[in-house]
């Protein structure tokens, strides 16, 4: 039976090893967000050439959320949370994982068995966030932590921001080799031969 999780980041790993695929969690502390590729690609980067980042992942979280930062003077506001899909950023996630030490990545959609490789290897988690759920999430939204790569559009940069019980999220790859999507796919593959020739079937009786 799935259960709800509501955590305080950073975590420790035997946090990480409690959670499995299904259960819900709910993130309060610093999240580090970015929908950017360029944004995924320094980072990948960074890792290579062994050049420290301008945050630290370590038992935190790197998400696949958008979000705009309004700014008003001296004032920073986050203004909403959206989930985007995080196999756009597959090709860079395995050097992010492995080489800065997150325990939660997320987004929707998933990620490739590289990635996913690297999470069990590394103790960190892949959540998923509802899609069209941005109303949900951004009540969630605090402050502005820090603000890096600014060159970058809002959505771009490496922002570190203040949440309070962000979720609820779902645990969608575990560290114990649980991964829903590969589930998903399973079923949906058993199921295509029936489906097939339920098609065969109609066209025949036309």
């Amino acid at each position: 039976m799935s259960r709800l999780h509501e955590l305080t980041l950073p975590v420790v790993p035997s946090q990480i090893r409690e959670l499995r695929v299904g259960d819900m969690v709910s993130l309060t502390g610093a999240v580090t967000v970015s929908i950017g590729i360029a944004t995924h690609q320094r980072m990948a980067e960074a890792v290579r050439g062994g050049i420290p980042l301008p945050v630290d992942l370590r038992g935190g979280a790197f998400l696949h959320l958008s979000t705009y930062v309004r700014e008003v003077g001296d004032v920073r506001e986050p203004l909403y949370l959206n989930p985007t899909t995080s196999t756009r950023y597959s090709a860079w996630m395995p050097d992010i994982v492995r080489g800065l030490g997150p325990r939660f990545v997320g987004g929707k959609g998933g990620l490739d068995e590289a990635s996913a490789t690297a999470l069990r290897a590394c103790g960190c988690v892949y959540l998923s966030f509802l899609g069209g759920g941005s109303p949900l999430l951004s009540r969630a939204l605090r402050a502005v932590r820090s603000s890096h790569w600014n060159e970058y559009i809002s959505q771009f940069r490496l922002l570190t921001l203040d949440v309070q019980a962000l979720g609820p999220a779902t645990v969608a790859i575990d560290v114990h080799g649980g991964n829903a999507y590969d589930s998903l796919r399973a079923r949906a593959q058993a199921r295509m031969p029936g489906i097939l020739e339920g098609l065969r079937g109609a066209r025949g009786a036309g």
